[in-house]
């Protein structure tokens, strides 16, 4: 059985689960992939089932009612992982935003005493590739940002290319974890900073998606934005519940 699951959560990926599924499976390390599909319109969940006859040994599919956001879906791929035994379990996109090659480099970042490994697009410059302008400032914004509110000394906070050992999120109370959009990704770093786990970066070139539609809204910015405090807050006030 390999160590490593990545979860990969979906809605409306028809365009990509494919390719991405078949890309992982086609690296030299050995991964499992379970895919959190959020009963996609477009079929994604069929798509998967008939890759899973290819891959039976390889390829799981949780589906859920409806689309309830990222934060929960990575939850409900979590406690599959910790009850199937993984001792790696990564989060990454369906949209080849994140390079399935690099998923080795942050399985090897974990092997070599890393507790959590990030995929961060700052931690050498700026590494990201057909974002406009704008889109840039925002994402490092917030990230200078989260690292004055939290304290942490991570580049790319909002990163959702992840590595966690086993242990960290045995710890963490994932019944606890508040946010469901892109802040979750802040809110998992945080938590793990707090228990003071080793949280490593890997620099990584992030492309934005050639197929499909992004999920960013601006309820997922305000979340990110105003959430990052309240956290903060909770965090100093509610220590035993955080």
């Amino acid at each position: 059985m390999a160590d490593g699951l990545v979860i990969i959560p979906t809605f409306n990926e028809i365009e990509n689960i494919e390719a991405i599924v078949k890309t992982v499976f086609d690296l030299k390390k050995d991964f499992h992939v379970l895919v959190v599909d959020d009963n996609s319109p477009d079929g994604t969940a069929a798509c998967v089932q008939e890759l899973q006859k290819t891959f039976p040994e390889q390829l799981f599919l949780e589906v859920r009612k409806e689309k309830s956001g990222l934060g929960t879906a990575y939850i409900h791929g979590f406690k599959w992982a910790l009850k199937h035994g993984y001792e790696y379990i990564f989060e990454m996109d369906a949209d080849f935003s994140h390079r399935p090659a690099d998923l080795s480099r942050l399985h090897r970042a974990c092997v070599n005493g890393a507790d959590m490994a990030v995929g961060s697009r700052y931690k050498k410059g700026v590494n990201v590739v057909n974002w406009p302008l704008a889109r840039i400032l925002l994402s490092y914004g917030a990230s200078f940002y989260v690292k004055i509110i939290t304290g942490m000394k991570v580049h790319d906070p909002t990163a959702g290319f992840v590595c966690y050992r086993r242990k960290v999120l045995e710890t963490i109370n994932l019944d606890n974890v508040r946010f469901i959009g892109y802040a979750f990704q802040i809110e998992m770093k945080y938590r793990a900073y707090l228990k003071k786990f080793n949280i490593e970066e890997v620099s990584i070139i992030f492309t934005d998606r050639v197929n499909g539609k992004s999920k960013m809204n601006s309820a997922i910015i305000r979340e990110a934005i105003f959430g990052v405090i309240a956290m903060k807050f909770r965090s100093i006030f509610f220590k035993k519940n955080f």
